[in-house]
């Protein structure tokens, strides 16, 4: 009985590693986001967004915004980049960038929106 508990453990752990592939790890936008197993924290362009940005516009504001998900089953927040733009108060865009924070393969999740600009 104990072997079959034990090949039991196995095939669950088996299952999460591989339903936690694809879009758990494939974290957007920006494009795919390097992401770790137990912890990822990491930063990165927003490059495939549709925002209007502005070369011109001067990139030393910066305004914030956030969602998470808990466990996979609840998610909450407004990571949008007119949300961000708001707490910033910012006007024009110059560039966006992409936080991400995870823990336990997606168990804690939270994605920053930051958005540079005046």
């Amino acid at each position: 009985m104990k072997m079959a508990n034990r090949l039991a453990l196995v095939g669950v752990v088996l299952a999460v590693a591989f339903f936690s592939t694809g879009c758990v790890t494939n974290m957007f936008p920006g494009g795919p986001t390097p992401a770790g197993g137990i912890v990822t924290s990491v930063k990165g362009p927003a490059q495939h967004l549709a925002v209007a940005v502005d070369a011109n516009a001067d990139g030393s504001l910066k305004g914030e915004s956030s969602n998470c998900a808990v466990l996979g089953l609840f998610a909450f927040g407004d990571g949008s980049v007119d949300k961000a733009m708001k707490n910033g108060g910012l006007t024009k865009v110059h560039h966006v960038d992409h936080q991400v924070f995870s823990v336990l393969w997606g168990l804690f999740l939270q994605n920053k929106t930051l958005v540079y600009g005046e």
